[in-house]
């Protein structure tokens, strides 16, 4: 998957399955967006910065969690539109999860 990251479309950042299934993990995008729900400079700040603290306090291996900051968060095309473009891929993704879910615990229960 692509996201766009800027206006014109000349930048594009690739987005995998794993890098949507470690955001999920650390829940990096819950509670980001303050309840205004602007996406800006101050928000891609903090994405880094939790990324960061997470990085710091582990002590174990976290190979997902630095390949999502170097393929996406850290990516030097990331910026405010980048960011928002990924918010609504993941919001896409966990939509598409849970109705997957819905529809096998429907076939499931049938």
């Amino acid at each position: 998957m692509k996201i766009q990251a800027n206006v014109s479309g000349s930048r594009s950042i690739d987005v995998t399955e794993q890098h949507l299934r470690t955001i999920e993990t650390y829940s990096l995008l819950d509670n980001l967006v303050d309840s205004n729900g602007i996406i800006d400079e101050n928000v891609l700040d903090k994405l880094k910065f939790n990324v960061r603290s997470i990085l710091e306090s582990g002590t174990e291996s976290n190979k997902e969690l630095l390949d999502l900051c170097l393929d996406v968060i850290y990516n030097n095309h990331m910026k405010v539109f980048g960011l928002e473009n990924l918010f609504k891929l993941y919001q896409e993704w966990k939509g598409k999860k849970a109705a997957e879910m819905d529809n096998d615990t429907a076939t499931e229960t049938v």
